[in-house]
């Protein structure tokens, strides 16, 4: 009797999230500017879809040309509360955010304009209409579209530069969402963040920043036996270099080195002695910051994130007075940008935009929640606690870019989090 009584529950769920499959395709049919095609069930979904969604070139003029932006909607339930994920880049495949898991709601994870698929076609294309105030009215337009359909309470969340995304989109849309959880995501308010340089010469031990820089010092030192290896090296994994030289490229990788060893969380006992010799140094650099990121085919992917860091949103450089006479194909002054400007486009940046933001935030960033690594590089610029907002904050002790994560809290850190989200969406979270 049990067992029939579970397989009619069985059927009887089945038929219901079938049920809600079809009145989803019904409604998504009524949605203008919306193309969706059915994907595979994420597991706990009741229906899944990749959409495209029609974008203006520039949404003040919108004569002047449209892209399709390519999106990802996973649907849980009607009577459920809605994350919007806003990539900082490309998002070729769906994937499940821990948030919208905790929250059990549904989710529409949007790659960013003119990365990926969602990139205008080459007659309209123009770099100048990839901007903040652009990149978040594209979310803007998703919002109210998908609030025709999903009426309940909105998050927003996203990670590194999506984190970013989310930050922005908050500050020119205040209204579009409930509560908005940033991962690891700096406000950088200068294109050479000083704050970065202070991160480097302060995180860890003495005993491992000096680690770090005796594996640089070595392989700058043995440049004619390092660079043939890297030479064979990128014949064989068929990398090119046009934009930078193998030289520069090879210099940069090793400036690059101490800052890509904490952003990946990388363990002090790892580093090679200073009497391991070249091979061991060259081996553990290439593993942490290799010379791929360096040749063309990187800065072609990030050509886009490379624009808005130049124009808008700010990056770092790479201190060199402590390798003068080491470097050869890099300037020591001024110092080395880890920019890199798409077509040789100039940097112009303007900083009024995320100043702006800073400003914004300790006064008007209520129902926030920033999470960030505290052994992350791109800590040094995230945003800092601040009183009289509700909003909460979490520097994750030990833990990285790639580990500041929810699942990765203590209990009671973990136990605040769901406190604030119960009490901002008006929710039990289970």
């Amino acid at each position: 009797m049990a067992h029939r009584l579970l397989f009619l529950l069985f059927i009887l769920s089945s038929l219901a999230l079938a049920g809600q499959g079809n009145q989803l395709e019904t409604a998504l049919f009524q949605l203008p500017d919306v193309i969706f095609k059915p994907i595979d069930t994420p597991s706990g979904y009741a229906a899944a879809y990749e959409i495209q969604i029609k974008q203006p070139l520039d949404h003040e003029h919108p004569e002047k040309g449209h892209f399709y932006q390519r999106a990802f909607l996973s649907h849980r339930g009607f009577d459920r509360p809605t994350v919007i994920c806003t990539e900082g880049y490309d998002r070729p495949r769906n994937r499940n955010y821990e948030l919208t898991d905790l929250i059990k709601g549904n989710q529409i994870d949007v790659e960013h304009r003119f990365f990926g698929t969602s990139v205008p076609d080459e007659e309209i294309f123009d770099y100048q209409y990839l901007n903040l105030k652009q990149v978040t009215a594209d979310l803007h337009k998703i919002n109210q579209l998908f609030r025709e359909i999903y009426q309940g309470k909105w998050l927003s969340t996203g990670i590194s530069k999506g984190g970013q995304t989310t930050i922005f989109y908050r500050y020119f849309y205040p209204e579009d969402v409930d509560v908005s959880v940033p991962y690891v995501a700096p406000l950088n308010l200068a294109l050479e963040e000083q704050r970065i340089y202070t991160f480097l010469d302060t995180v860890g031990s003495e005993a491992c920043r000096t680690a770090l820089y005796d594996v640089q010092k070595e392989v700058l030192s043995n440049r004619d036996y390092v660079l043939p290896r890297l030479k064979w090296y990128a014949k064989g994994a068929g990398l090119h270099f046009s934009y930078l030289s193998l030289e520069e490229a090879f210099e940069y990788a090793v400036l690059e080195y101490p800052f890509s060893f904490w952003q990946l969380g990388g363990k002090c006992e790892d580093i090679p002695t200073k009497d391991a010799g070249v091979e061991a140094a060259l081996e553990h650099m290439m593993a942490t910051s290799g010379i791929d990121f360096f040749a063309d085919a990187g800065m072609n992917g990030y050509a886009s994130h490379y624009y808005q860091a130049g124009s808008e949103m700010g990056y770092y450089s790479y201190e060199t007075e402590d390798f003068k006479g080491l470097l050869k194909a890099l300037p020591t002054e001024p110092h080395p940008s880890a920019i890199f400007m798409p077509e040789g486009l100039p940097k112009k940046f303007d900083g009024k935009l995320v100043n702006a933001v800073a400003e914004w935030i300790p006064v008007n960033a209520d129902r926030f929640i920033f999470i960030n690594g505290n052994s992350d590089t791109w800590s040094a610029t995230a945003v800092r606690p601040t009183d009289g907002i509700d909003a909460l904050w979490f520097f994750l002790d030990g833990l990285d870019h790639g580990k500041a994560r929810i699942r990765n809290m203590k209990t009671e850190e973990r136990a605040q989090m769901v406190d604030a989200l119960e009490r901002w969406l008006d929710m039990e979270i289970e």
